[in-house]
This record gives C-alpha cells, sequence and structure tokens, in this order.
C-alpha cells in the first residue's frame, strides 16, 4: 500500500538563498515502513519529504520489504504513481527487479544504500538508470590508499585486519594497490578479534618498528589496540575503515584515531542550515535524512534545466545539504564520499576540523 502526500510551498526561510527549481515534480520514495529497516526508511522519508515540500512537489510514499516479495511490485506502483524519478531503495531486492520498468519509462532511480558493484554493473551494461548516492565498493579502499600515499608515505607501516571476509578483502585490496606505487608495509599480519586485551599484537607492532597501522577491524577491537598502545607507551598512529563507525564499544576510544567513514552531514556547513530547520519541524537530521534531502535536491535541479532528466541528472553538478553532488561516467558519485575522520573528545570529526582545534 502507498501513501500520497500533497506537500504546499514552504517559506523562503527554509531553503534562503537556493536556486530556484522546476515545479510539480513527483518523486517515488522507496523506503521500509516495517521491520528492522522501518526507523531507517522514516529517515528516508523525513528527508525526502522536507525537500519536496521546499519546491510544492509531489511526494508518493512505496514499501519496500527487502526480501523476494518486493518483485515487481516497487516498479508498478512507481509508475502507477507518474513519478519523474525515485529515491530511497535500502535494499537490492525490490531495486533490482524495478530497474528494468524504469528504464523503459526512463524514470531515474538513486539508490542511497544498495552498493553491489554487480547491480551497477549489470545497470550500465543494460542502461537501467540507476544512481548511486551511496559509496561504490571501491571507495573505501580508494580513500584508504589516498591516506597512506599523502601522509604515510615516509613513515613505517602495517596492514593488519581481524580475519573476516571484508576486512581481509579490504586491506589485502590496499596492500596490493599500495605496493604498485612502490609503499610496502613493514608488517602485514592477521590478529584474533573480540578480544579483552591486545597486549601481545601491540608489542610485535612495536618490535618491528612501524608507526603507523592501518587496521582492518571494528570499533570494539581498535579501541582496545589503541588502549593497550597508549599503555605500553607505543605511539601508534592507528586507521580504521568505516567498521568504526557504530555503537560505543565497552572500551573508550582514544583521542587520535583515525577512521574513514562518510562525515556527520549535519555538522558540516552545507548540512547544518537545514538540519537546523529540520529540527524545528522535529526531524532530526541523522542517518539517511540528508542523504534522501539531496538527492531529492539533485532531481528537482536536473529538472529545472529542462530537457531530458537522465542526461540533466548525469551530466549536472548540484548543490545540496551534504555538499556538491555530481555523478561520474559510471553513475557513481564523481568524488569519493568517504572523509578522513579523527577521535576528539567523544566522536568522530573531520580531520581538518579536528587539527583547528589543536
Amino acid at each position: 500500500m502507498k501513501t500520497v502526500f500533497l506537500v504546499s510551498l514552504l517559506g523562503g526561510v527554509l531553503l534562503a538563498g537556493a536556486p530556484a527549481m522546476a515545479a510539480g515534480l513527483t518523486f517515488a520514495v522507496v523506503a521500509p515502513e516495517a521491520g528492522p529497516l522501518a526507523i531507517l526508511g522514516q529517515q528516508v522519508r523525513d528527508g525526502a519529504r522536507f525537500a519536496a515540500e521546499a519546491n510544492g512537489d509531489t511526494v508518493v510514499e512505496i514499501p519496500e520489504a527487502c526480501d523476494e516479495t518486493d518483485g515487481t511490485a516497487i516498479a508498478k506502483a512507481i509508475l502507477s504513481a507518474g513519478a519523474d524519478a525515485a529515491v530511497g531503495f535500502l535494499c537490492t531486492e525490490g531495486l533490482a527487479a524495478a530497474l528494468p520498468a524504469l528504464a523503459e519509462a526512463k524514470v531515474p532511480a538513486i539508490t542511497l544504500s544498495v552498493r553491489s558493484g554487480i547491480l551497477m554493473e549489470d545497470a550500465l551494461k543494460r542502461k537501467w538508470p540507476l544512481f548511486r548516492l551511496a559509496p561504490g565498493p571501491k571507495a573505501e579502499a580508494d580513500k584508504a590508499v589516498e591516506i597512506i600515499t599523502r601522509d604515510w608515505k615516509s613513515d613505517p607501516f602495517a596492514l593488519i585486519d581481524d580475519g573476516t571476509i571484508h576486512a581481509r578483502e579490504l586491506v589485502e585490496t590496499v596492500r596490493l594497490r599500495l605496493e604498485e606505487v612502490g609503499l610496502k608495509a613493514a608488517f602485514v599480519d592477521t590478529f584474533r578479534p573480540a578480544q579483552e586485551q591486545q597486549l601481545t599484537l601491540v608489542r610485535r607492532l612495536a618490535k618491528t618498528g612501524v608507526t603507523h597501522v592501518f587496521v582492518g577491524g571494528d570499533r570494539a577491537d581498535v579501541a582496545v589496540i589503541a588502549r593497550d598502545a597508549a599503555a605500553e607507551k607505543q605511539p601508534l598512529v592507528l586507521l580504521g575503515g568505516e567498521a568504526l563507525i557504530g555503537a560505543d564499544p565497552t572500551v573508550a576510544m582514544t583521542d587520535g584515531v583515525q577512521a574513514i567513514a562518510l562525515p556527520d552531514y549535519q555538522s558540516q556547513p552545507e548540512g547544518e542550515p537545514v538540519a537546523k530547520a529540520m529540527l524545528a519541524r522535529g526531524i532530526v537530521a541523522e542517518g539517511y535524512v540528508l542523504p534522501a534531502h539531496a538527492a531529492v535536491t539533485a532531481l528537482a535541479a536536473a529538472a529545472a534545466e529542462g530537457g531530458d532528466l537522465l542526461e540533466k541528472l548525469a551530466a549536472g553538478r548540484f548543490e545540496t545539504a551534504i555538499g556538491p553532488l555530481a555523478f561520474g561516467a559510471d553513475h557513481e558519485l564523481g568524488a569519493n564520499p568517504y572523509r578522513l575522520l579523527v577521535w576528539r573528545a567523544g566522536a568522530f570529526v573531520p580531520a581538518n576540523a579536528a587539527l583547528e582545534s589543536e
């Protein structure tokens, strides 16, 4: 069942200074309404609706079951609503099933979550109108290689992982990419995760003489490694991936630990004013709220240019609440969305902000 919301034009105070965009668009917002992903689905609906309201557009809410029952029902609902574009798609099943019909109708779909490389490859081969606002499958390793080659090229470093599939593949990809540009790790190893202490690992790292360590592991393990390194008076620079962004571990994180992850958009210059306007309406701009807002904003701006919406979306550059947004020829984000964050005073903050506060 879908619910249609006809929304009215907001006062200019909410998006003061925003460029005029074409009105009268219909956006299908595809997101879970029930189950464990319902909270994330509500974030998508909140962000998309808020952006649409600013332009007097229509939002059509379409539930996403995130299983095989989605089938072609999502595509039928989108087309029946006469939607100009669709945003959301937190799960692969419904997105993959919907794309052929959306391609025939030339309705672009922007996923905020699905990271499947295979699905995007299929979309490009078959000319499906899929655009990805989520990081692509190579983005995390790309950012790690960028940071290490830029900041660690004169430092002895180690690459370690916790043995899980994602961590092992991430570290191996980084290792191979670094060796291609002449950077070789002084120490490569797999550690045992979920331990109360990691003193043995820290001492092994110390014996190798490394000063910097890229860790393929989760937040709890990195917190333990950082604590034990401090206890051993080993000044290790620890850098981890997106897995460091999660629930607080039992062991507190140590200031200075670095993470490759998406920033908190509501604290960024582009997102802060929108987040404040949302808060006045009782909406907390967390999770998918601002990415959903950005997707609708980009689509509205592309439509305002006139002509073929798919072509305008693919070729344009749009100012949004998550920063400038543009897609490459592969329909991935033109700029890697991951940022270097540093743990300071109880939170991961952008590295440049951390330096400014010191």
